[in-house]
């Protein structure tokens, strides 16, 4: 997959300071890195991107947060089957998708609580992963059923069950529900990476639970702002592609 990176002029809080691929960052994303906040849709979609530069198989497609936001809130049927189309969901084998729970869609970045929806075409299932408790699970089983249907075969609708994760990595503080989303979604594609029985029930979860710790969730953080700098700085290091873990 080719990446292009572009930098920017001198940075002010607003200033754009990276273009990566599609997503442009601002020195006020990296403010939220720095300190103990909630993370914003492009820091999410910007590190998306970076994960799929680091698995860059077709068969996986991790969403953009505005694209995931659309399509459990598009109003009109039509228009959402010629937004999902390009996507070629049917041709995916896992799919990531970005929970918000934003209601408004006249106002941006007005949710207050991340989660993550993940489906497993072999196991035929969207998997919830929420790290408060499952607050966003009506929200997720409202993306759940905008998308089911486009999910399988064109010529049939999508039988793909929903499963809420009642194990998953719970967060400890009010703040980093964003960076559990980064955290899970680079544990899920490590996993599918690893040429692991893809057949068995178990599928991603102890992975999820050995890699997704507080400690790790924490280092995540940094992790992301030093990939930043680093990109800044034109050192591009895609992460490890197999027997990938993170530091507890």
């Amino acid at each position: 997959m080719h990446t292009d990176i572009h930098l920017m002029g001198n940075p002010g809080a607003n200033e754009k300071i990276l273009s990566y691929n599609d997503v442009v960052l601002r020195q006020s994303d990296m403010d939220i890195l720095s300190g103990p906040y909630f993370l914003n849709d492009q820091i999410i979609e910007f590190y998306f991107s970076y994960l799929s530069s680091c698995y860059p198989a077709q068969e996986i497609l991790l969403v953009p947060p505005s694209i995931a936001f659309w399509i459990m809130n598009c109003p009109a049927v039509e228009s959402l089957k010629d937004f999902v189309e390009p996507l070629h969901l049917p041709d995916k084998k896992l799919v990531i998708f970005p929970v918000n729970d934003n209601e408004d869609v006249c106002k941006a970045e007005a949710g207050s609580h991340w989660s993550l929806l993940a489906f497993e075409r072999n196991a035929n299932v969207f998997v919830h992963h929420d790290s408060n408790r499952g607050i966003n699970d009506w929200h997720a089983r409202r993306l759940y059923k905008a998308v089911v249907g486009y999910i399988g075969a064109s010529d049939s609708a999508s039988t793909a069950s929903y499963l809420e994760c009642t194990d998953s990595p719970q967060q400890v503080n009010g703040y980093d529900c964003g960076l559990y989303v980064t955290a899970i979604a680079k544990a899920i594609c490590s996993w599918h990476n690893s040429g692991e029985d893809k057949e068995g029930d178990g599928m991603w979860f102890s992975s999820v639970k050995e890699q997704v710790t507080p400690s790790s969730v924490v280092e995540m953080r940094s992790d992301i702002l030093s990939l930043i700098r680093s990109l800044i700085g034109h050192e591009v290091k895609p992460a490890p592609l197999q027997n990938e873990g993170m530091k507890d």
